[in-house]
């Protein structure tokens, strides 16, 4: 298995594809990355680097990737070679919000209201209609909070559009949430389906700090959930591991009736932090279950072994490391970072109780 990336998503897919009898293959750019220290080979490269990648494409059955932003050349160079899987579909629909959010228009998927902002004018007029609060993110590039901004009364637009470097942006309404919930979910090359438990998530500075599974949400909003994964899944004809951020919204009618509903935020085409309880906390990972699907093979049970909390050590948090080995239950996950930088994801931890 070709792996595109060397980060700790890379890392933790190679150690489930070993438990398997597969090997893996890294293609990354420095030796010391998360995923070369455990994979079977590594091509250290970079992305635009055609004689490493034909070298990396014969060595390999079948390419997966670790993040979504692998160059779209990249990705085309070495689906002309050997099966990619996710295939260039996810890719091309989830690189950019603004397709993305469309896409999910098209599905008939309820999202924030949206516009295309392609300058300081357009972002006053979509402002204008949109209303405050509402969120400019740049089109490509943003992760854990990076790469956005919130315009609430008062803010300067002009001077909003310009921090972000004049780059192509789309304007995002304001969801009201309870909280966010997460569907991790897979499809085989068959097009079998299986997701684990809805799970909901809280961020610390805008990355992932807390998971829990199960959610609390209504089973029928769980089942809505999950109906729109399989969708997604299908509509990209997708082959892996994927994982759907979605807001939970929940309104109070005159009567007193609670009504939960839920409204998606983003498409993540790989494995994704909120699945990481399921490596101690389900019979399946979704490490092991991406591999499962890219090969071939069935797509395994997604059951929840318990109540499960997972908990990310960012930065200094890992140096606790000592304690929570020694903690009774607590299951211990270290990246192999040398360095301990702020807002880094060096590792998480797992408690999974009965």
């Amino acid at each position: 298995i070709g792996v595109l990336g060397g980060g700790q998503l890379g890392r933790m897919i190679a150690m489930a594809a070993a438990r398997l009898g597969l090997k893996t293959h890294v293609f990354a750019h420095h030796a010391d990355e998360p995923a070369c220290q455990v994979s079977a080979a590594a091509t250290l490269a970079e992305w635009t680097d055609e004689a490493a990648l034909a070298r990396f494409a014969d060595a390999v059955d079948v390419v997966t990737y670790e993040f979504e932003n692998v160059p779209a050349a990249t990705a085309a160079f070495l689906s002309a070679r050997k099966p990619v899987r996710p295939g260039a579909l996810a890719l091309e629909k989830t690189q950019d919000r603004l397709t993305e959010k469309t896409f999910l228009r098209d599905l008939g998927i309820p999202t924030a209201p949206f516009a295309d902002v392609a300058d300081a004018g357009a972002l006053a007029r979509h402002v204008g209609q949109i209303g405050r609060p509402a969120i400019l993110k740049t089109r490509r590039f943003g992760y854990d909070g990076k790469g956005q901004i919130m315009l609430r009364e008062g803010s300067d637009v002009g001077a909003a559009f310009r921090s972000l470097g004049g780059a192509p942006c789309i304007l995002e309404g304001f969801v009201n949430f309870e909280r966010e919930v997460s569907v991790v979910g897979a499809r085989g090359l068959d097009g079998s389906f299986a997701a684990f438990d809805v799970c909901e998530n809280e961020h610390e500075n805008h990355i992932l700090s807390v998971t829990r599974a199960p959610a609390h949400m209504a089973p029928e909003t769980a089942a809505e959930a999950m109906d729109i994964t399989h969708r997604i899944l299908d509509a990209l004809d997708y082959v892996g591991v994927i994982a759907v951020e979605m807001f939970l919204v929940a309104e109070t009618d005159a009567s007193g009736v609670r009504r939960e509903r839920v409204v998606v935020n983003e498409i993540a085409p790989r494995v994704h932090n909120s699945g990481h309880w399921t490596i101690d906390g389900a019979e399946t990972s979704q490490f092991e279950q991406h591999v499962r699907a890219i090969a071939g093979w069935p797509l395994g049970s997604p059951r929840r072994r318990g109540q499960v909390e997972m908990r990310n050590l960012i930065g200094e948090q890992a140096d606790q490391w000592a304690a929570l080995a020694a903690e009774p239950g607590a299951c211990l996950h270290l990246y192999g970072k040398a360095e301990a930088r702020p807002g880094r994801k060096m590792g998480h931890v797992t408690r999974v109780k009965p």
